[in-house]
């Protein structure tokens, strides 16, 4: 399907019909919707992204503690203060994507996570040499000062840049059947992630957790070079549409999926429904980091053994999966607000659950409140803002959202110790989880897509 049409996004080096911007091939020549490969490219950087999501760290957590001779506390202040570091600059992160296209902006991450991985996994050595140069200086402060910018790289290329320009590129070239493209992205993912926590181990038993480290940063650095070859920016830039031969008649699409205006960041950040699907996602990720972190603490308290506690997390992503799948192809028919709906449910169910854990059943809408809290979140934190907004300005108005994202999961986890630390017991900070969710419930009703 080959139009005629001038792109939205004209910059220096990506103009419509500019060499470099079809090398080293033109998508509009080959005998297939290139949307495929953009679907396959993009699940691939969102997977390379998890050496800088919290699953990809904790996994060398205990290596850093001998390494840098740092407490447990030590290294999580260092990681909070990296993470919300990182959170600041993705809204700069977003416009960068505005203006560079998915395609310059993942290859970039990617190089960029793989140098992050390699300074990490040479963060004792330099520590060590900079605590030489200063001698007046405590090793301690050096080793958390080199950790905070190693984590700061990690989250920010990691979790934030990687993954919001790859997802975004996805976006691009489908807008009908976005659904579709998501419930293949949430599945390969939900997987994917899974087996990063054995891999990383297995990696680390082999040869060590520095080696493990250089290993999956090359691993990174191959996916940049693959990410600039076969990147695309935008259909339009090659003469296509978004969808391609998937493209449905207009008299069959749902009226909250059709073109509609193109806002800018200000504009979205003025509207009603923003607030009330950024705070959704908000919850959603603070909640799901702060049981990930006390996931044994909280079972300890209910008198509950660790094995249990850590069993969760599978069953818990089977119901994810198929609540993602069967979601996202009815994100493609249905308002999103009552996507959100159930994704809020979740979070009641889940909070509730954990305010009273003690008992099986208990345990059983854990998972349950889990899985729908999981199985929605990468649908609402997606989909909404191309629906709602547009694509123009989408890389500044899904990174604006994803750094309050990034920056609720990394407050999160400490939010929860303090009221643990003051009141004895996770019941406090659930039920405060579980009052907003009703709130956004309620506020829910009235978040349509704005006009």
């Amino acid at each position: 399907m080959v139009v005629n049409m001038k792109s939205a996004r004209e910059t220096p080096g990506q103009t419509p019909g500019s060499p470099l911007a079809k090398f080293p091939f033109d998508p509009a020549r080959l005998p297939f919707f290139y949307g495929t490969v953009a679907l396959a490219l993009g699940t691939l950087g969102v997977l390379a992204s998890a050496p800088g999501q919290t699953i990809g760290v904790s996994v060398f957590t205990d290596f850093l503690m001998d390494a840098h001779q740092l407490s447990r506390s030590w290294i999580s202040f260092a990681y909070l203060v990296g993470t919300i570091s990182s959170a600041l600059l993705i809204t700069r992160a977003g416009r960068w994507y505005d203006r560079y296209g998915g395609r310059w902006m993942s290859a970039a991450a990617a190089l960029m996570l793989s140098l992050a991985l390699t300074g990490m996994s040479f963060s004792a050595e330099i520590a060590e040499s900079i605590a030489a140069f200063l001698p007046s200086v405590d090793r301690s402060y050096t080793s958390l000062a080199v950790l905070m910018l190693g984590f700061f790289a990690m989250r920010f290329f990691g979790q934030g840049m990687l993954t919001l320009s790859s997802r975004n590129m996805v976006l691009e070239w489908f807008e009908q059947r976005r659904g579709m493209a998501l419930a293949f992205i949430g599945i390969s993912v939900a997987f994917g992630f899974s087996l990063t926590p054995p891999f990383f181990e297995w990696l680390i038993q082999k040869g060590g957790w520095q080696w493990a480290w250089q290993t999956i940063a090359a691993l990174v650095a191959s996916f940049a070079i693959i990410a600039f070859c076969f990147g695309r920016a935008r259909p339009e830039d090659h003469g296509l549409l978004p969808d391609g031969p998937f493209a449905k008649d207009a008299r069959n699409i749902h009226p909250e999926t059709r073109n509609g205006r193109h806002f800018t960041l200000s504009e979205a950040r003025g509207t009603y429904s923003f607030w009330v699907f950024t705070f959704c996602t908000v919850l959603s990720g603070l909640l799901l980091t702060s049981l990930s972190f006390h996931v044994v603490s909280f079972f300890a308290d209910a008198g509950m053994p660790r094995r249990e506690a850590v069993a969760i997390f599978i069953p818990a992503a089977c119901v994810s999966v198929v609540v993602e799948f069967v979601a996202s192809w009815l994100s493609d028919f249905v308002k999103l607000k009552y996507l959100a709906m159930v994704q809020l449910i979740g979070i009641v169910m889940l909070s509730l659950s954990l305010s009273f854990l003690g008992s099986q059943t208990s345990v059983v809408f854990v998972v349950l409140g889990m899985g729908l809290m999981q199985g929605m979140f990468g649908i609402i934190a997606s989909v909404t803002w191309p629906r709602f907004f547009g694509r123009k300005h989408l890389g500044a108005i899904s990174g604006f959202s994803t750094s309050l994202v990034v920056a609720g999961t990394a407050v999160g986890p400490y939010l929860f110790s303090v009221a643990h630390d003051q009141f004895d017991t996770y019941r406090v900070a659930t039920l405060l989880c579980a009052l907003f969710a009703v709130i956004l419930l309620a506020a829910s009703l009235r978040a349509d897509r704005p006009q």
